[in-house]
């Protein structure tokens, strides 16, 4: 895998760490706004966040004394392009069946 620290599949297997994607990706969220939507420790969430930020999925921008979570592409990039060996497969494989189903037609 080529994201710095971390499987981006293993970021990606926790509930929680993609609710934290969801919420960042409709905007930039202190770590401090974030960890208010969980029942957890914010050293819990901030651990959360730093698997998610060494999988490539985030970035951390500093303003003041906050921090800010923002989507990083680093991560998905890596997941879209695992996803893709796959989806040449199946286009081939319904490409063969719209074949097979255009001879049955024909007969």
């Amino acid at each position: 895998m080529t994201a710095s620290d971390g499987d981006v599949f293993q970021a990606l297997a926790d509930p929680g760490r993609r609710e934290i994607l969801l919420m960042i990706s409709q905007k930039k969220r202190s770590i401090n706004s974030i960890a208010e939507n969980f029942d957890i420790s914010r050293p819990a969430v901030s651990k959360h966040i730093k698997i998610l930020q060494g999988a490539g999925f985030i970035n951390i921008e500093e303003k003041g004394r906050e921090r800010y979570c923002v989507l990083n592409d680093a991560g998905f990039k890596e997941v879209q392009q695992w996803i893709s060996t796959f989806e040449q497969h199946w286009i081939t494989q319904f490409k063969n069946l719209e074949n097979f189903l255009a001879t049955k037609n024909d007969l």
